[in-house]
């Protein structure tokens, strides 16, 4: 065995680790954590698939098996991605039509704490004129500074806090039945209430940053699974519903299926894009954690995100439009397993129980 098959075996067997982690159920941060990077993951099992290919001579079984693991690897890990580029299916329609007092845009923005940009993040504001505004990670200066456009933003829910879970929701329209919930931590906040659109009509709102899993915030990702996965069941295909906020969660993970199988909602990034919103400073190493979420029963107007503004996070901006006649415009949404309703049910409790 020469030097180049050495180094192939060595690069093949580390590069099935992740893919191996991902199709595992522990949630231990460094394992969960491999589902973020698919992509960049992909990319580096082609590389090492082709350099394997060309480099062993296939004299022993274990070059084959090892080539056809690569491969199996990249076809799962593809898979994963595959809804979110331009050759899926739209799972969410375009509208085409003239209504306007049903119309709703929101702006999401992870302003990381530490971040004084408030200026960058106001013109932003004032340029896209979003009808709302999440921000998260804010705390009392992030309030103070945001106060120029409450003039323009006369609905407001705010909560202050100095642990990067703080969340300022300022609506232009107006807000219902607005309840601050601690559903998993007594540390992690969300929103939850009605928007009255300007057609009268009202719509459910949940906003969301539960706390993702990570060697400094936590060990497992226990809790923001149950988190997320408590929100879905309470939604449970319910219409005239919005999710948004950091979820500290891509797309194509388990869990975040798992939400939306469990809620009924769409992703209207399913066929147009990764709309990698982390880390704003490095380009290799992007993924989506900032999201929109909704019912059938919207369309989409419009769907783009913005330029940096001083936090790791770009921020998200969505412009749907309320079309309860068309719900049976979009794309269908799947029903999850009676092995994958268990799984959710141990993961709720076990999430409970952690904060006991």
């Amino acid at each position: 065995m020469n030097i180049a098959e050495i180094a192939a075996y060595v690069l093949s067997i580390l590069i099935l680790v992740p893919t191996a982690a991902s199709i595992s159920r522990f949630d231990q941060w460094w394992v969960r954590d491999f589902d973020f990077p698919r992509l960049q993951i992909s990319i580096l099992i082609l590389a090492v698939l082709i350099y394997s290919a060309v480099s062993f001579d296939f004299s022993s079984i274990w070059e084959t098996i090892m080539v056809v693991l690569l491969a199996l690897s990249f076809l799962y890990q593809s898979v994963k991605i595959y809804p979110y580029t331009f050759f899926s299916s739209k799972q969410v329609k375009m509208y085409r039509g003239q209504e306007v007092e049903r119309q709703i845009s929101i702006l999401v923005s992870n302003v990381l704490t530490t971040n004084t940009r408030y200026d960058k993040l106001i013109q932003i504001i004032i340029r896209e004129n979003p009808d709302l505004v999440l921000t998260l990670e804010s705390d009392k200066t992030w309030e103070k500074e945001l106060q120029p456009i409450e003039e323009e933003y006369p609905y407001t829910v705010k909560i202050p806090l100095k642990n990067l879970y703080g969340m300022h929701l300022y609506s232009k329209l107006e807000l219902e039945d607005i309840d601050i919930k601690y559903l998993i931590s007594k540390e992690i906040p969300s929103i939850h209430g009605k928007v009255k659109l300007r057609s009268g009509e009202k719509i459910n709102i949940h906003c969301l940053h539960p706390k993702p899993p990570s060697p400094s915030e936590d060990d497992t990702s226990t809790n923001r699974d149950a988190e997320l996965l408590l929100v879905g069941k309470s939604i449970d295909g319910d219409n005239s519903t919005l999710v948004f906020g950091d979820l500290n969660d891509v797309a194509w993970s388990r869990t975040t299926k798992l939400f939306l199988q469990l809620s009924g909602l769409l992703d209207p990034r399913i066929g147009r894009g990764f709309y990698n919103t982390f880390h704003a400073e490095y380009p290799i190493f992007r993924w989506p954690l900032d999201h929109v979420f909704h019912s059938s029963d919207f369309m989409l107007l419009k769907l783009k995100r913005l330029e940096k503004m001083g936090s790791d996070h770009f921020p998200m901006f969505i412009k749907l439009v309320y079309q309860p006649e068309n719900d049976n415009a979009n794309g269908e949404f799947e029903e999850p397993e009676a092995e994958e309703e268990e799984w959710v049910e141990e993961k709720i409790e076990k999430g409970k129980n952690s904060e006991a």
